[in-house]
């Protein structure tokens, strides 16, 4: 996994403050593989409470996450009961719980 400790730490914090200490974060997508180079940082996160407003918390996390890690492209995408899924949250699902 290519994301520092540190970073990890900053990004749990962040779904944490904006969305409750149960939500979970997964880590998907080039991220996961030590060997590759460069790539956003694909995120998926999962809240068992209804999300309203998802576009707008979703640009939030982007947002107050890069802020804390750096200037670096984080795609975040989300799991609520109330919002509907397709084929890439099953993708997502299988990456690394962070």
């Amino acid at each position: 996994m290519r994301l520092t400790t540190e970073q990890i730490k900053h990004i749990k914090s962040v779904v944490a403050d904006e969305l409750g200490e149960k939500a979970t974060v997964t880590l998907f997508g080039s991220r996961q593989q030590n060997e590759k180079r460069g790539g956003d940082i694909d995120l998926l996160v999962s809240s068992t409470m209804v999300i309203e407003q998802p576009a707008l918390i979703a640009a939030r996390l982007e947002a107050k996450i890069m802020q804390r890690i750096g200037l670096q492209k984080v795609d975040v995408l989300l799991s609520a009961p109330n919002l509907q899924h397709f084929p890439i949250h099953a993708i997502a699902a299988n990456g690394t719980p962070l």
